[in-house]
């Protein structure tokens, strides 16, 4: 029987991270919109369903339009934890008082008393900094509740009621807060969840690389049979994780199809190739450029684009994928990210994904999907588990359009040669250039699983592999005036991006040194014919997106 806990999304922009932050417990856990709590009894009468965990929201609990859930449904069944919103709407159901705040909290902040005696708090420091967002605060408790931390301006910052009455006698208890836990700002967040998760909720903590690989390579076996599978490969770490998987459990009878359409990273197709042959992968490699080129020819608008290389992809994969008469699935390396944000908690598209919304009905194939529990960080240990390269595991993600979505205006063969040069020498300087990382930098590296060897409290490692995301943009649509070699030239900037993040839902940018960019900048003028000038992107997201179109 497999535990988890229930996190109940209000819609919070943070409830991925609340995820993200019970898998590194080694915890399997579920998001769930707000209105979807199990109503299956046996889930709680068995013990599979551990605890629950409310996360925030951009509502206020007065708003006509705020987010209600039945308390009943868990309340004193199992161990509640709520987050942010999740605390008010408790207090507010329960009897509370919550109210607009004299000002807007949001930010670091102190709990300047925590009741350490607490189990939530057990092992805190007193004046631990916590990250506060929101506008009301709780002015009054329910009864039966009990403050056991307070900031400078919030009383209320986290209160318990050790045993709430269910509707079957005496229950378990219930821990609201009104700062983050999740949130790396929130100091000693983790440490919170690991008492709430491992210590209340009492997770046994046996989600891990190895468990889920012996698991899910047992469910393939039993799900598939001897039945024939396709899969179709991008080069990127989650498709390449998932055949690695399915090829453990049914051998011989995946088949891969790899489709080049013009636009990847330099040699990008040869050297992907090469590696599934290492892996012992059957791949069917498929060099459909010229289709691509001749269809995007003068078409500059990004969706358009997008929406020819989506069709395109969709054409071309399914002749080569017709030509396996006995297949009956289609396996795709969709992950846990992708199903969550491709709905949000109202049933509306937020953002669609390529790989999320169902088969073509013309392909009549069943579809398996290993992947889609794991989260971008749990795939690559997935990954390192099954002794995979570790270029492959650490590569970043990467546009399904390409580069094509990196070229402002038309796409030329004669474009992507340009940014492929370009885009080359970028990478391939982040791969070669190593910083020494100690403290708190350090550990964020190692806890995404970059393999380094401390050596005196110090890691070196790639700038690479600092950063989430990194890649070169051609402004096509825009001439700079040069000199070069006592002339004049009038040619094509190139943008340069990197990027921090942990989820992609946000991100920062790259500080990157200043005597790289000025290395790779020079190397990319003086090499790359059709560029004379190189800039750094300093958006972060939001406002801005990571890709360019």
């Amino acid at each position: 029987m497999k535990q988890k806990i229930i996190i109940l999304d209000f819609g919070s922009q943070t409830t991925q991270l609340i995820g993200r932050r019970v898998r590194e417990l080694d915890t399997f856990c579920e998001i769930l919109p707000y209105n979807k709590f199990p109503s299956v009894e046996a889930d709680l009468q068995s013990g599979s369903i551990i605890g629950v965990i409310l996360s925030g929201s951009p509502y206020s609990v007065h708003d006509p339009e705020a987010f209600k859930v039945d308390l009943s449904q868990f309340m004193g069944k199992i161990p509640v934890l709520g987050i942010c919103y999740g605390a008010q709407f408790l207090s507010h159901s329960l009897g509370g008082k919550v109210e607009k705040a004299d000002s807007r909290e949001y930010g670091r902040a102190h709990l300047e008393t925590v009741d350490t005696t607490n189990p939530l708090f057990k092992g805190f420091e007193q004046h631990s900094q916590v990250w506060m967002s929101h506008g009301d605060t709780i002015t009054a408790i329910p009864e039966g509740f009990k403050v056991i931390g307070s900031t400078k301006d919030v009383k209320n910052a986290a209160f318990w009621a050790p045993s709430l009455r269910g509707r079957e006698g005496e229950g378990l208890p219930v821990f609201a807060v009104q700062f983050h836990p999740e949130v790396f700002h929130t100091v000693q967040g983790s440490l919170l969840l690991k008492n709430f998760v491992v210590d209340i909720c009492g997770s046994k903590q046996d989600w891990s690389a190895a468990s889920f690989v012996d698991t899910t390579v047992a469910e393939l076996k039993e799900q598939l049979g001897q039945d024939r599978v396709i899969l179709g490969l991008s080069g990127g770490v989650d498709s390449s994780v998932a055949a690695v998987l399915l090829n453990k459990a049914i051998g011989k009878n995946l088949t891969c199809i790899f489709v080049d359409h013009g636009m990847l990273r330099k040699n990008e197709f040869q050297q992907v190739m090469e590696d599934y042959k290492v892996l012992g992968l059957n791949v069917i490699g498929v060099d459909a450029s010229e289709k691509f080129f001749a269809d995007l020819a003068g078409v500059s608008d990004p969706e358009q684009k997008r929406k020819i290389i989506g069709r395109d992809f969709v054409e071309v994969f399914n002749a080569e994928a017709k030509k396996i008469t006995d297949a009956r699935w289609l396996a795709q390396g969709t992950i846990y990210p992708d199903r969550i944000e491709s709905l949000n908690i109202t049933g509306k598209v937020i953002k669609s994904h390529h790989n999320v919304g169902g088969l073509p009905k013309e392909m009549n194939l069943q579809l398996c999907e290993p992947l889609k529990w794991l989260f971008k960080d749990e795939v690559r240990r997935v990954g390192r588990q099954m002794g995979m390269p570790e270029h492959l595991i650490t590569r970043h993600p990467f546009p399904g359009p390409g580069l094509a979505v990196r070229i402002l205006g038309d796409i030329t063969p004669e474009k992507v040669r340009i940014l492929q040069d370009a885009d080359d020498i970028y990478i391939r300087g982040l791969r070669d250039y190593k910083v020494k990382l100690s403290g708190e930098e350090a550990r964020k590296v190692l806890a995404a699983g970059v393999p380094a060897a401390m050596q005196d409290g110090e890691i070196e490692v790639s700038l690479y592999d600092q950063i989430w995301q990194a890649g070169a943009i051609l402004l096509s649509t825009v001439r700079s005036v040069g000199v070069m070699g006592d002339e004049r030239t009038y040619e094509h900037p190139v943008a340069l991006r990197a990027v921090t993040s942990t989820d992609a839902m946000t991100a920062d940018w790259a500080h990157l040194p200043y005597d790289f960019m000025a290395r790779v900048s020079n190397e990319i003028i003086n090499k790359v014919k059709g560029v004379n000038r190189v800039c750094y992107d300093i958006s972060s997201k939001p406002p801005a997106t990571i890709e360019w179109e």
